[in-house]
């Protein structure tokens, strides 16, 4: 499947810029809630709207396409290949940012087989962070996207990372909405306002965000 033409039709009609405005809010949201992790890693960094925003003092971006104009910073380590290909480091990172990735992947065998390179990847007690459509609240419009192989809620999530050696710390059912494609235009101020109040997580978020700690 040629994935930079598929992502290309699939957000033709979202502001790149008004997307990464929001990130520029989430990101820092996401960092705060892992505990501040220094040497962070986005196995699936797309265009780099995450690891680009993120405060860490070091930032590894693994994709598969190669983004002519991705928003990584000047010093991030940039790796274009399958992050079940990539070299990484051994127990190098505190922190993984797993962002709308484990749907894409073939099956649950393969979504293991990621969970534990992730974990090799990274240092005793380091986090990572699972974000991703939670099958439970957007069964509807979960299977429009031609890359989704596989349903996942929060509980999966969390079976998932006990079984590759974390330690499920916060379990966040319903977190961020399902897409860009709202009703409102991406809005860094709607963001910050969104992120602060919890009780609207629970009325407009579809995805999950489970928080994993390597035993």
């Amino acid at each position: 499947m040629n994935f930079e033409r598929l992502y290309s039709y699939r957000f033709r009609d979202i502001d790149q810029e008004g997307r990464l405005a929001v990130w520029q809010q989430i990101a820092p949201h996401v960092h705060e809630v892992m505990g501040r992790p220094r040497k962070v890693l986005d196995p699936a960094a797309g265009r780099g709207e995450f690891i680009g925003s993120i405060p860490a003092q070091e930032t590894w971006a693994v994709d598969a396409v190669a983004y002519d104009q991705a928003a990584y910073k000047p010093d991030t380590k940039v790796i274009t290949a399958s992050i079940l290909d990539a070299e990484l480091p051994q127990g190098h990172f505190d922190g993984v940012f797993v962002s709308n990735f484990l749907e894409h992947l073939y099956d649950q065998e393969q979504i293991a087989t990621f969970l534990e390179k992730m974990r090799d990847a990274m240092e005793p007690g380091g986090r990572i962070a699972i974000m991703g459509p939670n099958y439970r609240y957007c069964a509807k419009e979960y299977w429009d996207c031609a890359d989704h192989y596989v349903a996942l809620t929060h509980v999966a999530v969390g079976e998932h990372l006990y079984a590759a050696g974390f330690e499920p710390e916060r379990v966040i059912p319903r977190y961020l909405p399902y897409s860009f494609r709202g009703v409102l235009p991406p809005s860094p101020t709607l963001t910050r306002l969104y992120l602060k109040l919890p009780l609207a997580w629970k009325l407009l978020g579809k995805q999950f965000l489970v928080i994993g700690r390597k035993a």
